[in-house]
């Protein structure tokens, strides 16, 4: 390869190992062409699979601030710089490796650490962002859920005249507020002696005020 075509090739690399949020090395030894297309397309969108030279992946990756094991860049080696869901990506790796044991996976980086093929499988075996993230919004939901049907049936209770046995802990709070057991102390102004409030003339009030 020409020099200049290896300062590209090694910017590109650099790139791309600073932008991914995990990285993936493995051995394509003995897989097709066709195979190839169908691991990329699995990958999707957010993974970029590439094979890539050795050396030129170890300065890559030097240039980066990324520590690479040699082991890992031993034999035909391609990288998978996985800028979306990591363990999305795990998932598709090991789905296509159980359909082509030519795939080798030696390991890779993720959050900045150095990781085992096993912990590539590990992470292969969570749940994804997105099933988290329903399970999230599900919880949330059946929880509104529940506070809603506790203050209907609080405001039936009321329109039917039926004495409230439990009061809602929101409720309560408020009805305990301090600004609230403010409010009941302060006297209205039917309650004010009449006597005192004509005692004092405007001005004066003002003057004691200043």
């Amino acid at each position: 390869m020409a020099r200049p075509n290896k300062e590209a090739a090694v910017a590109e690399l650099t790139e791309d190992f600073r932008s991914a949020s995990a990285t993936v090395l493995t051995e394509y030894r003995g897989l097709t062409v066709t195979s190839m297309k169908e691991l990329r397309r699995s990958l999707g969108a957010n993974t970029k699979y590439s094979v890539v030279k050795n050396t030129l992946t170890k300065i890559a990756a030097k240039n980066a601030g990324v520590e690479i094991s040699d082991d890992l860049l031993v034999g035909p080696s391609a990288v998978a710089f996985i800028k979306g869901d990591a363990v999305e990506a795990a998932k598709s790796l090991k789905n296509f490796q159980k359909e082509n044991p030519l795939l080798v996976i030696k390991g890779g980086i993720f959050e900045g650490k150095n990781v085992t093929t096993a912990d590539i499988m590990k992470l292969a075996d969570l749940e994804s962002r997105e099933v988290l993230l329903a399970k999230l919004a599900g919880a949330m939901k059946g929880t509104m859920a529940k506070a809603a049907r506790t203050f209907d049936a609080l405001r039936l209770k009321q329109q039917e005249g039926s004495p409230v046995v439990e009061t809602p802990a929101a409720v309560e709070a408020v009805v305990e507020s301090p600004a609230a057991e403010a409010a009941v102390e302060v006297e209205t102004p039917a309650e004010a002696p009449v006597a005192e409030a004509t005692e004092t003339p405007v001005a004066d009030a003002t003057e004691e005020k200043e």
